[in-house]
């Protein structure tokens, strides 16, 4: 089976308060996919608690596919706004 990093974050969320959010971060960044090949991005997100701390391994690129795997849509997702 592959590693699936959004999956990954999944269970690590499933762990915290309900009180965590989600920081988009308007700086680029690479990640290696499945194939192994790196792909540019121009922003991340960010996935902090209510203390404002980023949770460890919560860091990611594709919001519709973390959606997808908490099982809801990308409007219903805590994304805020640089605080």
């Amino acid at each position: 089976m592959a590693f699936n990093h959004y999956a990954k974050i999944k269970r690590i969320l499933d762990e915290q308060p309900r009180d965590w959010y989600i920081l988009r971060i308007d700086e680029p960044t690479v990640a290696q996919n499945f194939k192994g090949e790196k792909v540019a991005y121009d922003h991340y997100y960010r996935i902090y608690d209510a203390t404002d701390s980023p949770i460890k391994y919560c860091k990611f690129q594709k919001i519709d596919k973390l959606a997808s795997v908490l099982g809801t849509s990308v409007e219903e997702l805590p994304v805020v706004e640089r605080r």
